[in-house]
């Protein structure tokens, strides 16, 4: 959106908005910002978030702070900022572990994620890698197939957010095998029990995962996507040997529910802007994402069609809320 567009689409809502609101709008942001994070340092979404923060802090001068809040598949930090004063000063960068698959995956929860917030913007999509411990004797997708056929039940499997679980569990639909689920706060010491070999197998983000691969700590099998990863060369995607198989995540911005339009239309300048640089964009590749930008609106209209996607992902792979 150009200065003209912006400038524009911010007289529209000011006509429309009390002028406490036009105030607040005109002068954000005036002090510090935090984005909050439900996953620990290390994972995707920790990354993206630090970033992103360095980029609004230069453009805006103002201190951007990360404030990582893992637990409950991200319902910790997503319940901190549903009840934060909404005024654009609490943020949360989140993925649609809390937004899409969490309704789904647990009986209870401290936050509602569409009446608790306010859309700012979709920010990347992502793909997973399938990994094991090195002495685990399979060396692809093959293999680990009917090494699991041949002893159900007898390999456990670590995850620390809920795109590492249904994609698992989803796998496990798709090859009629059984592993042991072994729940984590978050992805990144999930994967360091894996490379102690306390699991198995995990399906994660490449974030957490490719730095343990390159090191020769962890084997990766294949990857979530359709088509081969160019960060992984020679790993094929686990759809050559189970067709039809194809998972992924995405990150996005909120604020809380009521924050002033003209505020969430900021940030998302101000999201759209840092991701258009340069060394964020890099950062975000690295990471085996892309970027994946919105308007609020389609963010709205996004979440609501992935709510319904995760929903028939989880009944069909059978998984009980917890």
């Amino acid at each position: 959106m150009n200065s003209r567009r912006s400038l524009l689409a911010l007289a529209t809502l000011a006509a429309t908005l009390p002028l406490g609101s036009i105030a607040v709008a005109q002068n954000y942001p005036s002090r510090p910002i935090t984005i909050v994070v439900g996953s620990s340092a290390g994972s995707a979404t920790d990354g993206l978030a630090r970033v992103i923060a360095q980029e609004v802090g230069k453009e805006t001068g103002q201190s951007v702070i990360v404030d990582n809040r893992a637990g409950a598949f991200g319902g910790i930090a997503a319940q901190y900022v549903a009840r934060a004063p909404a005024d654009g000063y609490t943020l949360f960068m989140t993925t649609n572990t809390t937004q899409s698959a969490n309704p789904h995956l647990l009986k209870k929860l401290a936050y509602d994620p569409i009446k608790d917030f306010e859309p700012v913007s979709l920010l990347t999509r992502g793909y997973q890698l399938l990994v094991v411990n090195p002495k685990l004797a399979a060396n692809n997708v093959a293999e680990l197939i009917a090494l699991a056929k041949a002893s159900p039940g007898k390999l456990n499997y670590g995850s620390g957010s809920s795109s590492a679980q249904v994609a698992t569990e989803l796998f496990q639909q798709m090859t009629g095998t059984k592993f042991n689920y072994v729940p984590y706060k978050a992805n990144p010491p999930a994967v360091m029990d894996l490379v102690a070999g306390q699991t198995d197998l995990m399906i994660v983000d490449l974030a957490t995962s490719l730095p343990q691969v390159k090191a020769g700590k962890l084997r990766a099998l294949g990857t979530t996507s359709q088509k081969p990863l160019a960060l992984v060369p020679g790993v094929p995607p686990i759809a050559g040997s189970l067709p039809g198989y194809e998972f992924g995540y995405w990150n996005a911005l909120y604020a809380p529910a009521g924050t002033p339009a003209p505020v969430v239309q900021r940030l998302n300048e101000l999201m759209h802007k840092a991701m258009g640089v340069a060394t964020v964009r890099s950062s975000v590749e690295q990471a085996g994402m892309e970027p994946a930008l919105s308007t609020p609106a389609e963010l709205q209209r996004f979440q609501l069609s992935e709510l319904e996607r995760w929903g028939g992902i989880v009944k069909a792979a059978g998984i009980s809320p917890e």
